[in-house]
């Protein structure tokens, strides 16, 4: 309001009055200008007065009327007591119609100027009052004033004695400060008069003032009534007077709507209110002087002055002061003779302080005011007390009480009327700064700090619509979804945070230099004063009183060291506006067991307390229902509250702000994987929802949206206790535990609710079924409501969390129900049929992976697709596999149900890899999904290959099938890239070879007639062989099946010698066969050292096997293949040495031929010892085959050319 019009005013215009001027007032202006700033030159010494008028209901200034000389005054005029608008108060008040100053006068201003006060402004007050202070040094005159501290704002009142003691006579109020008065200050305390000649003095000013606006200058009669009412006054107090001090102060119901009630003496009954910068002190001050202005005068005061009394220093400050603060530049004084008008003079405001008998120093005010105000700053230090600043009539010591500490003494500390005004302006400049919102974080310190005091000043059972209020804004301060600033770390928690100021820090250090402000042994002083100025002579020294303490230091804000502290302290402040608003509700039908000591028991059962999954659906669809209802707007509440009421409203708000924060512990208690803490803090979240939808007319979109949030992490943490059940007692035991703050909230909300509308979501189940379900279900009710007013689209990342929770949980069924079905297919060993319970459970799995599926395609999340499309594969191939016969191993084929669903997994696999396009998108699921699908083609062509469904097709096209499934295999299974996998994939690799070998090999060997066919099968089946060779000499853990291809090889090449007829081609045969057998040492070489690594295993670590070391060797594999591999070895060389024995008899001697003729010879002779050696161990048996392998690798094994 304020804040324009003085933006306005400091800004002066081009022209404006030189300094050492004051700038005059524009004549004909509507309402009182907004003055510039003023620097006066007084007597030599600068004193800075500015005057900004923040509010003015004056009238445009007109002229005084002028009256002519020897016009009789104590004739009344015409107008004479009727109310004038030009005059304002003033011309009544000066008579004493109306009381100068009203107790609560301050705090009406300050309500209206709400933004300056605690903030910008140092003291708010009547200018009576700041006149009467700024006098004191001067004036035998006794002070009585109420001080009260408002942030950095101090505001004054006049605190009349006479009054409140003729009060406390008739009503019983306020007796205990009568009895403090007389017992320490005034044993004989009586009324005192007013003397005639005062109430004389009075109604000639007034009718003055009357005449100087009227301007006929004529005397008229005026109504007997009138005149008798001079005399009245003074014998009794009037009735105006005893209306403006009620007590005790008690608000109306609509106290937080309008706190100023006229009604309660709290209202702005100023004619201006000017923001007053005298030297560094800022003022917000109340005055009612009247203003003339017009011709060649554009502002004048008026005065009226007795020519036979010489105007004194009292009189000349307070006129000066009154040009001052009103930035009146000239004054007008009209003096008269025993009320006869004998001349007019005008004087300029600078000029006042030099008058003859009136000269004072400007620094000297100057210093007195700057010395008052470090001394009230100083010691009113408690924000909410009301202080009492007391000077004896005809004293020269100045005393400080604390009269709400006075009070506390008493039997009701609620006397003090004072109370409930401040209560209300600490609640209304806190209200004010909460508004502020791109500053208030930095002020929360001092706004908590306000509502504290204001909470601690009001009776709870009086005000609870004030207290409800404060708490939830105290709440509010806490910011529950940020976590806490580092700066805030400086400044610790302090157990004093209430008040701004430590008992400590209220003492002045220095005494001596600063004024006594201890008693001693002053006869004069008593130990109830917080402060005394012993003279008012120390007023005048410069600095006297200098403040060694601001008004506030910084209050601290309290620090939180995590979420869980931060949320308690707004639940505590939420406890209690909700004990507040419960407590204005008065219902006869109150909920009569209910005892907030007493736990409320939370309902535990071993199995889903809704029947499992269907009686889930019901549930749910009665929850959506409800939901639905809420759209129209349905209300029901169990307490009777009035729809719109403050209790309405106020409640409705503390729930929702309870249920955030128990969103928020909730969240931090699963980030620390207290998963029955965490379900315990959102069932509370949700209860608390429950209520508020109960109470709520019109739901909110954002209400809705918190709804759905609330879900979403109850369904997180019902998924987590399903994943961490063995540690499910622990888990049940937080969820169980409950603090008598939660049990006090869960009474209030029981007053309007069951709070079981989410207990189908918050129970915690001992069966894992039923706990992913409620999970499923709790993210599939936050999806429906965020279809409610368009919330989808509104908040599009909440939505697509929701709906990868929802396909993340259908994957989790999937698999729990894909595994139930796959235990039972190996439970099942004598039945070769499918039970239905697989079938059901297949579906179920199914079911979940379809809808998973969606969820994840409909927000354009292909890697999370592509792996529920996997999972949906792996399910085809637990069919496929649970359709094998179990019966007759001997006669069982591979089934149409197996190819069937082995080639459904094979299209969910493909669907996956066409998910994700490339392997760029996520290289870890791409290789995943390709090693599922080579795995699936391996199984479908070994299956095929081992148990040929021969009564159904042809060899040929069987071997077909099988060589395609193996190279696709092959295809999908990447032996180059470097992984982890790698080596899977070169034994995978190495395995197809091997066995497509072994299939070429054997259609070879059962093959009769198409050369063609046969050379072809001949080429593939050798090829195939180097390749898994190759492969399987790639791998350091794979040594029998390295050595078992090498045997087949050489079995290949027998094969292939019985079908030659040449004694040349049969030995170069034989030659490339004993080759092999040379080559196979690699795998004796690796199969050696994995028998070393197993003797010295045990000495080394005889109780602790070796972890990661590779599979233990199978001994008896390798016993069997060593078998093997000597006798083939032997008969190899038999063979050889009998061709060349042979060849050697028929044709000419050939010494390549001898040499490998006596090789073989003496390796045969060796080998043959060494396999009739029963005793050699298996080590040693290989030892002796590396070495003769060796010697035949030397030898030339054979080999002719």
């Amino acid at each position: 309001m304020g804040d324009s019009k003085e933006a306005g005013a400091e800004a002066p215009p081009a022209g404006a009055a030189a300094r050492g001027r004051l700038s005059l007032l524009s004549q004909g202006d509507s309402e009182e200008p907004s003055a510039q700033g003023s620097a006066l030159f007084l007597g030599g010494s600068e004193v800075k007065s500015r005057a900004v008028v923040k509010y003015s209901s004056a009238p445009p200034r007109t002229a005084f009327a002028r009256l002519e000389e020897k016009t009789d005054l104590k004739l009344p005029p015409a107008n004479w007591l009727r109310e004038s608008a030009r005059l304002g108060p003033a011309g009544t008040t000066i008579l004493g119609n109306s009381k100068k100053s009203k107790p609560f006068s301050s705090f009406g201003m300050a309500y209206d100027f709400i933004d300056s006060v605690g903030n910008d402004v140092d003291v708010v007050s009547d200018s009576e009052n700041i006149k009467k202070l700024l006098k004191i040094p001067y004036s035998k005159s006794h002070v009585s004033m109420a001080v009260h501290r408002i942030g950095r704002t101090l505001l004054l009142d006049e605190l009349d004695i006479q009054e409140l003691f003729m009060r406390s006579s008739q009503t019983g109020d306020w007796t205990w400060l009568k009895e403090f008065y007389q017992r320490l200050i005034d044993q004989k305390w009586q009324r005192k008069k007013k003397s005639k000649e005062h109430w004389y003095q009075k109604a000639i000013l007034s009718k003055f003032l009357y005449y100087s606006i009227n301007g006929d200058g004529a005397a008229q009669p005026v109504p007997s009534a009138a005149e008798q009412q001079e005399p009245s006054s003074s014998d009794q107090t009037n009735d105006s007077d005893g209306a403006s001090w009620p007590a005790p102060f008690e608000m109306p119901s609509s106290v937080s709507e309008d706190p100023s009630a006229s009604s309660q003496g709290l209202k702005n009954d100023f004619v201006r209110n000017i923001l007053w910068t005298f030297e560094d002190i800022h003022m917000l001050v109340g005055s009612n002087m009247p203003i003339f202005g017009g011709g060649r005068y554009p502002a004048v005061s008026l005065r009226l002055r007795d020519n036979n009394k010489p105007i004194n220093v009292l009189t000349g400050i307070d006129y000066w002061l009154d040009n001052l603060i009103c930035n009146v530049p000239e004054l007008v004084m009209c003096f008269h003779v025993n009320g006869i008008v004998q001349k007019y003079e005008m004087i300029k405001t600078e000029e006042i302080p030099n008058l003859e008998n009136s000269n004072f120093s400007t620094k000297v005010i100057k210093d007195i005011a700057q010395n008052i105000l470090s001394f009230l700053k100083s010691n009113c230090t408690k924000e909410g007390h009301t202080y009492w600043l007391f000077k004896a009539s005809g004293s020269d010591i100045v005393k400080l009480y604390d009269l709400t500490t006075l009070c506390e003494e008493t039997e009701d500390k609620y006397q003090n009327p004072f109370t409930m005004p401040v209560a209300i302006l600490l609640y209304k400049v806190a209200c004010n700064m909460m508004m502020k919102k791109n500053q208030n974080k930095k002020h929360y310190g001092t706004i908590r700090t306000l509502l504290l005091n204001c909470v601690r000043l009001l009776d709870k059972s009086r005000h609870p619509q004030i207290i409800a209020s404060a708490n939830y804004m105290l709440s509010e301060l806490f910011q529950l979804d940020e976590p806490k600033k580092e700066e805030n770390s400086e400044s610790p928690l302090n157990e004093n945070s209430d008040e701004s100021y430590s008992e400590e820090e209220e003492e002045m250090p220095d005494s001596d230099e600063n004024g006594s402000y201890s008693t001693g042994s002053d006869p004069s002083d008593d130990n109830k004063a917080v402060a005394v100025i012993k003279s008012v002579g120390e007023l005048s020294v410069p600095e006297k009183y200098k403040s060694i303490h601001q008004i506030r230091p910084s209050c601290a804000f309290p620090v939180c060291h995590d979420t869980e502290e931060r949320c308690r302290l707004v639940l505590s402040y939420v406890l209690e506006g909700l004990k507040s608003v419960d407590s204005s509700i008065k219902k006869e039908s109150d909920l009569p067991a209910a005892d907030p000591n007493t736990p409320i028991p939370l309902k535990y059962e071993d199995e889903s307390a809704g029947g499992g999954p269907e009686g889930l659906e019901k549930q749910m669809a009665l929850f959506l229902d409800k939901m639905g209802s809420l759209q129209k707007g349905n209300y029901s509440s169990q307490s009777g509250m009035i729809p719109g009421s403050w209790q309405h409203k106020m409640k409705l708000q503390l729930i929702l702000k309870s249920s955030k924060a128990y969103y928020v512990l909730s969240d931090a208690a699963m980030s620390l994987q207290k998963y029955g803490r965490a379900l315990r803090y959102i069932k509370l979240a949700l209860q608390s929802h429950d209520t508020y939808c109960c109470l709520c007319t019109n739901m909110l979109s954002e209400v809705l949206l918190f709804l759905s949030q609330y879900l979403t992490l109850c369904g997180d943490i019902q998924l987590m206790l399903a994943q961490n059940a063995n540690n499910r007692a622990a888990h049940l035991e937080e969820f169980n535990y409950q603090t008598k703050e939660d049990q006090e909230i869960l009474h209030s909300l029981h007053r309007e609710s069951s709070c079981q509308g989410f207990a189908w979501a918050t129970d915690l189940s001992t069966d894992l079924e039923s706990q992913l379900s409620v999970s499923c279900k709790c993210y599939e009710a936050a999806n429906e409501i965020l279809q409610f007013s368009d919330l989808k689209s509104q908040n599009p990342e909440h939505y697509v969390q929701v709906l990868k929770r929802m396909g993340n949980i259908r994957n989790e069924i999937g698999v729990f129900y894909m595994n139930q079905a796959a235990a039972l297919q190996s439970e099942r060993v004598v039945s070769k049929s499918v039970s239905t319970t697989e079938q059901q459970l297949w579906k179920k799995s199914f079911s979940c992976f379809e809808k998973g599926i969606h969820n994840f395609e409909s927000i354009d999340d292909a890697t999370n697709a592509a792996l529920l499309l996997c999972n949906t594969g792996r399910l085809m191939r637990i069919c496929a596999q649970a359709h094998c016969g179990a019966g007759d191993e001997f006669k069982r084929e591979f089934s149409p149900e197996e190819g069937l669903y082995y080639n459904k997994a094979v299209d969910y696999y493909l669907k996956a890899l066409r998910s994700l396009g490339t392997r760029d998108i996520h290289p870890a699921v791409w290789d995943s999904v390709n090693w599922e699908l080579s795995t699936t083609y391996f199984t479908m062509a070994t299956l095929q290959q081992d148990y040929a469904p021969l009564s159904r097709k042809a060899q040929e096209q069987i071997e077909k099938e099988v060589s395609e499934a193996m190279m696709k295999s092959l295809k999908h299974c990447d032996v180059d890239s470097v992984s982890a996998r790698q080596p899977l994939c070169q034994y995978r690799a190495a395995t197809i070879h091997h066995r497509l070998a072994s299939m070429y090999h054997s259609c070879l060997r059962n093959q009769v007639g198409d050369e063609h066919l046969r050379k072809q099968h001949r080429v593939l089946a050798d090829l195939h062989y180097s390749k898994a060779v190759k492969l399987f000499q790639l791998l350091k853990d794979a040594p029998c099946e390295l050595l078992r291809v090498q045997l087949e090889r050489v079995a290949f090449a027998e094969f292939q010698m019985t079908s030659q007829n040449s004694n040349v081609g049969k030995l170069k045969t034989l030659s490339g066969a004993l080759d092999t057998m040379v080559r196979t040492k690699h795998a004796f070489q690796l199969i050696r050292e994995e028998l070393v690594e197993e003797f010295a295993q045990p000495k080394s670590q005889e109780t602790t096997p070796a972890a990661d070391s590779s599979p233990s060797l199978n001994r008896e594999e390798v016993i069997k293949l060593l078998s093997i591999f000597e006798s083939r070895l032997s008969l190899l060389l038999l063979q050889s040495i009998k061709l060349l024995s042979s060849t050697k008899k028929k044709t000419s001697s050939n010494l390549e031929e001898d040499v490998v003729l006596k090789t073989n010879k003496q390796i045969y002779s060796q080998l043959l010892r060494a396999t009739a050696n029963k005793t050699a161990s298996l080590s040693e048996r290989i030892d002796i085959l590396v070495h003769l392998l060796d010697q035949l690798a030397r030898g030339g094994g054979g080999a002719v050319q």
